[in-house]
């Protein structure tokens, strides 16, 4: 008899897992430090230009001094103290102005997103008042609460109010009802229901809202400093203005756009943090 024929054992073939495929051509991204020194390109080669156009005669040093005149006349301010007087009181307005402001507008906003009542007697007047400039408002309030300390706050206030306010009615009723109502039918309260779902669901608007805010704030504290103050980085500014001081100007013009900077960092850090689940879209 002859023996029947072997056949051969099966082979088991092992397959990538999808997630470890190479990524499709052109779709390589680029890496976090070279984005960073890729976005600082813009800034050096703007700044050089002024620079060497400033050393050259082409700008005059009276209209626009070099950046290194600025940076130098900083430097001196800084030594003697000055500078930090300034800063400080600057600093002590805009938190002053932004918790009144932002708290009043959270307040209104919680009011108005999550009632009835509140929404017809709360956003009616709100909206109308949008659309008065509140920076125009300022002699008005001159006669409502003088030229001291309150008006600088007060403008403030009035410019951090409408972004925190709008988003977080925005923030409120852009939530799904289907998740409230899942909450609902899982036993949740109404405390709950605002902690575990309203609250996450607004959040990404509120720090959009607040991101808006703080830059009206600076913005507002510009006006708010150059009406009858003594201190702070806009009467700094208007000082120099009369002894023709353009350092001082541009010292000031750049101390306001690295307090926003800074400020609008800290947030997006203070975002990213809290917002962890979030997962959005991402630049290419």
């Amino acid at each position: 008899m002859t023996a029947a024929p072997r056949t051969a054992a099966p082979v088991a073939v092992r397959t990538a897992p999808a997630d470890t495929a190479a990524p499709a051509p052109g779709r390589a991204t680029r890496p976090r430090s070279g984005r960073r020194v890729l976005r600082l390109v813009s800034p050096v080669v703007l700044l050089a230009t002024w620079e060497a156009a400033a050393r050259t005669g082409l700008l005059p040093p009276e209209k626009l001094p070099a950046p290194s005149e600025v940076l130098h006349t900083g430097w001196r301010l800084a030594a003697d103290g000055t500078l930090a007087v300034h800063l400080l009181d600057s600093l002590q307005r805009a938190a002053i102005g932004l918790a009144v402001g932002g708290g009043l507008a959270l307040l209104l906003g919680a009011v108005a997103g999550l009632l009835r009542i509140g929404d017809d007697l709360v956003d009616p007047p709100v909206q109308m008042a949008r659309m008065l400039p509140h920076l125009g408002l300022v002699p008005l309030l001159i006669i409502w609460v003088g030229i001291g300390e309150e008006l600088k706050i007060t403008l403030v206030a009035l410019g951090s109010f409408f972004p925190i306010y709008f988003n977080t009615y925005a923030g409120i009723r852009d939530i799904d009802e289907r998740l409230v109502e899942a909450a609902r039918t899982c036993g949740l309260g109404q405390l709950a229901r605002l902690r575990h779902v309203v609250l996450p669901g607004a959040l990404p608007s509120l720090f959009l809202g607040l991101r808006l805010a703080i830059g009206a704030a600076w913005l507002s504290l510009v006006v708010g400093e150059q009406v009858n103050a003594q201190t702070g980085i806009g009467f700094l500014m208007m000082e120099a203005r009369e002894f023709a001081q353009t350092d001082v100007v541009l010292l000031g013009l750049l101390v306001y756009a690295l307090l926003g900077l800074l400020s609008d960092l800290l947030l997006r850090f203070a975002e990213r943090r809290t917002l962890s689940w979030r997962r959005g879209l991402k630049a290419t």
